[in-house]
């Protein structure tokens, strides 16, 4: 495939991986090993001439919902919470510019001495050039999820498609890890998602991306190429649109 993007079936797209992705085997903290294998198939589908943005969560440092339950005043546990995706964001920078990939951070929160305040017309720049964007600190308000970040960034990006990585190749009726009866969703409708409380992502993310008219492709990053084949409309995914 060319490195213009001919033949992409989604030429931006919006990549959402989850803070305990980066963990791999471990407890809490980061696998570098893990960091280096994602921003491996980051950069492949870069290379594809796909343009590419991240949001990653924070659970593998801190989880503001758990720090809530445990006393801890829920928008400070937020705010906490959304630090911690900036300490990602920046180590997913390292590993993919270790790699010769261009990247910029851009938080919600301004930090200027590590990072770019989100700026959607300088992110749009960034992708236009051929640089990865990473987007931190979520919506940078306390009650919203990453997911709902990730969502909104999606938006304001105008990407075709929003791609969530997980630990398995779909969406399923049940946990396949649990449950070996678990039936895979090769399509579902933003609605039945709603309907069924299937945890694909949190309700605000769903309605956004039905609003706009973004699809949602939930993927394995744990398959090697995975993501450079879902951009190109092929592989193991499960897709949520109308």
């Amino acid at each position: 495939m060319a490195a213009d993007g001919t033949g992409l079936k989604y030429k931006r797209v919006l990549l959402k991986i989850s803070g305990e992705a980066l963990m791999g085997n471990r407890e809490f903290g980061l696998d570098p090993e893990v960091v280096g294998r994602i921003a491996d198939e980051v950069k492949s589908v870069m290379e594809l001439g796909c343009e590419v943005c991240l949001v990653i969560g924070g659970g593998n440092i801190f989880r503001g919902v758990s720090g809530a339950a445990k006393g801890m005043e829920r928008t400070t546990a937020d705010y906490m919470g959304m630090l911690a995706t900036i300490m990602n964001a920046l180590a997913m920078q390292s590993a993919l510019e270790a790699k010769g990939v261009p990247t910029r951070v851009q938080s919600a929160i301004p930090m200027a001495t590590v990072c770019e305040p989100y700026i959607r017309r300088r992110a749009t720049r960034h992708m236009e050039k051929g640089r990865i964007v990473i987007f931190a600190a979520g919506t940078g308000n306390p009650f919203f999820t990453t997911d709902t970040a990730a969502a909104l960034r999606a938006s304001e990006m105008d990407c075709d498609a929003m791609l969530k990585a997980t630990k398995v190749d779909g969406v399923y009726t049940a946990d396949p890890m649990k449950d070996p009866n678990a039936k895979r969703y090769d399509r579902l409708s933003y609605q039945q998602v709603l309907t069924d409380n299937l945890q694909v992502m949190d309700a605000a993310a769903i309605t956004l991306s039905r609003d706009r008219g973004i699809p949602i492709l939930v993927f394995s990053l744990y398959d090697p190429g995975a993501f450079a084949e879902v951009v190109q409309g092929r592989g193991k995914f499960t897709i949520v649109e109308d």
